[in-house]
Order: structure tokens, then C-alpha cells, then sequence
């Protein structure tokens, strides 16, 4: 499989990767606009793992911080150096680039590097949903015990004293935290080039096929935004699996910006009073009714759709009064990658939301 992106495949890949965010995955308007300045600079094009040659690796790109985070500053030639950068320091062959995760702007991680450094974007990113921590998109890498992880992180306004530059070098866990510092010090936001792996190991690990998936949502999405009921019917058809919970109104958001996270709820009042809570580390992590009944856990896909615009929103876009659908697919129904499928790792959520997970 060899795809060149033009600007229709874009917007697709950008709606579908909405969808797939569950609440996180970065600002699709952002995602569109970036993804067409891609395709300005160069040809960016889509590969399947088998077209990469067995003898170069493969890099996860990605966006790491904040998405509410007011300071955030991140521009295209931040993405350029990470990558440009994870080349000087990993003296490794680069065959690709995978994306951390499908996302608004996140299925679209690498593509500015694709265009300008000539790498092919490979359809296998390391988790085909958005999730809120490093080790969730590091590819089961932290199974590795002697795994030393390199990555490197750039972001911020030089202006006002906040851009970074740095190159992690360590065990994994400890290698992203000290990223998440650096999307701290930048003001909420960095791009991130990191782990170079061989393609038989993202065969093995990674999300393989779910570019392609999301972009299949987004041709549905495309195609079916003026009716969100039938939009939302085809999705679920397509992936083999789904449940519509309810529609509502949203009537409270708490947030805040803590460690480069954002953390908080949702309440939504839906048909016949039923309250819903929605809590997110970024991502929404469960929804839940005031009765107790659990709808959707982290890794399930849990979606809130604006019945206004037809478009998924995200933690940091909801706001009160908002009239959305709520959606859950089960994980069943996503292509995922090894780092969110660990029970050990999918602990962190439960200490950080104070619910039940595993």
C-alpha cells in the first residue's frame, strides 16, 4: 500500500482522527490546517509496515502536554526540529514515522516532517485511540526491561523566555516523564520524536491499519454531518460495534491543568433527567450514570458528539450548555496498540480519576 495525501483524504483523516480521540487527540482545526500545510510543503504519503525495508526503523511522533493549557505554544518548524533532532542523536536509519495515536491532530502526528524530511508516514500508530500518557504509546516497550528510550522534545515562544529543546535519554517511564516536564516548562505543549523500533516490532505492537480505519470514519463523517443519528448508525455499522447512551445537555465542566494533564468532569443532564458523568485525564476515562451504571470504561472509546456542529468534542473544547450525544465503542471494536491493553498501565488512570478501571 503506497497513498499519496491530497486534501479530501486530509479532512477525512482529521475527522475520522476526531472521532478516535475520545475526548482528547488535540484541536482538529489545528489537525486540518497543519495537515494541508503538509501537503503544501511536499508529498506526504501513507505506507503500509511491509513497504518499510527490514533494515531502517520506525519513530513514534507526537504532541505531548495539555490541550487547555493556556501558554501553549507549538509551531510546524517545532515538529521539523524534534524529528530533525531524534535523527542527530538516534543514529538510526529512519525508514518511518507512526503516530502516537489517532487524534484530531494527533492521526496527523509526523506529517509535516513526512513532507519536509521525505520519511513515509506508516499506517500503524502506536494506539488506535487517543490516551494521555507516554508509556500508553510507547508500542508495549516498557515490557523491555533494559529498553533505553530516546526521545526528543521542542516547543514554546522563544519570546517570552519558554521554548525548549530537549534530548531524553533513559528507561521509558522515566524518559516521558521528563518529557512531560519539558511540555510543562514550554507552557503546556511540545512535539515529541521518540523510540526508534525495528517495523517487525510495530507489526507485533503497534495499532496496525487504524490511519486507515479513521479515515474510513471520516469519510462516513463527511459524508452523513448534517444527520448526526444516521452519521452515528453508519459508524457503529462500519465498526462492527457501538451503543448510542443517550443525548443531553451539558450542564457542568470542572477542569484543571495539573503535571501537563487535564483533569476533570463532565455532568450531562440527558432524556428523562438522567444525569451522566464523564471524568477525563485528557481523554474521557468513564461515563457513568447518577445511579451508578457504568456505560463506558478507558480503553472503550467514549465519544461525545455536538449535535450542533456534528463534529466529536473534546475535553478541552466542552463547554456548558453544549447539547451533545454520548457514544461508547467498546475496545472490542478498535484497533488498539500494546501500551494501553496492560493492565498495570491502565491502573495509573484509577489513581489519577479516583474510579475503577481494571
Amino acid at each position: 500500500m503506497k497513498i499519496k495525501v491530497d486534501e479530501k483524504l486530509a479532512e477525512a483523516a482529521v475527522l475520522g482522527g476526531a472521532f478516535f480521540g475520545g475526548g482528547g487527540g488535540g484541536d482538529s482545526k489545528l489537525g486540518l490546517k497543519h495537515a494541508k500545510l503538509a501537503i503544501e510543503l511536499g508529498d506526504v504519503v501513507i505506507v503500509d509496515v511491509d513497504s518499510v525495508p527490514k533494515d531502517k526503523y520506525i519513530a513514534t511522533a507526537s504532541m505531548v502536554g495539555a490541550p487547555a493549557a493556556k501558554e501553549r505554544y507549538l509551531l510546524p518548524v517545532h515538529e521539523i526540529r524534534s524529528t530533525e533532532l531524534f535523527m542527530d542523536v538516534a543514529e538510526v536509519p529512519l525508514g518511518g514515522l507512526i503516530s502516537s495515536e489517532n487524534g484530531g491532530y494527533s492521526t496527523i502526528n509526523g506529517w509535516i516532517q513526512s513532507a519536509v524530511l521525505e520519511v513515509p508516514i506508516v499506517d500503524a500508530p502506536a494506539d488506535g485511540r487517543a490516551h494521555p500518557t507516554g508509556v500508553m504509546g510507547a508500542i508495549g516497550l516498557h515490557r523491555i526491561p533494559d529498553y533505553i528510550s530516546i526521545q526528543t522534545a521542542v516547543g514554546g515562544n522563544k519570546e517570552r523566555g519558554k521554548y525548549v529543546e530537549v534530548i531524553a535519554k533513559g528507561s521509558l517511564e522515566r524518559a516521558a516523564k521528563m518529557i512531560r516536564e519539558a511540555a510543562v516548562q514550554a507552557g503546556g505543549l511540545v512535539a515529541v520524536t521518540r523510540n526508534p523500533v525495528t517495523p517487525e516490532y510495530v507489526k507485533e505492537n503497534a495499532a496496525v491499519g487504524a490511519i486507515s480505519q479513521a479515515i474510513e470514519v471520516g469519510r462516513i463523517i463527511q459524508e452523513n454531518m448534517s444527520d448526526v443519528d444516521q452519521m452515528v448508525e453508519k459508524i457503529i455499522g462500519y465498526l462492527g460495534g457501538g451503543k448510542v447512551i443517550d443525548r443531553g445537555e451539558v450542564e457542568q465542566v470542572t477542569l484543571e491543568t495539573r503535571g501537563g494533564f487535564d483533569i476533570g468532569k463532565v455532568i450531562v443532564k440527558g432524556s428523562n433527567d438522567t444525569k451522566y458523568e464523564i471524568t477525563f485525564w485528557n481523554e474521557f476515562m468513564t461515563l457513568e450514570d447518577s445511579e451508578g451504571r457504568r456505560y463506558g470504561t478507558f480503553p472503550d472509546l467514549i465519544t461525545m458528539i455536538n449535535l450542533q456542529t456534528g463534529l466529536p468534542l473534546t475535553s478541552a473544547e466542552v463547554k456548558q450548555g453544549n447539547e451533545v450525544l454520548l457514544l461508547v465503542i467498546p475496545k472490542e471494536y478498535i484497533i488498539l496498540g500494546a501500551g494501553v491493553k496492560d493492565p498495570e498501565i491502565l491502573k495509573q488512570v484509577e489513581e489519577i480519576i479516583g474510579k475503577k478501571i481494571v
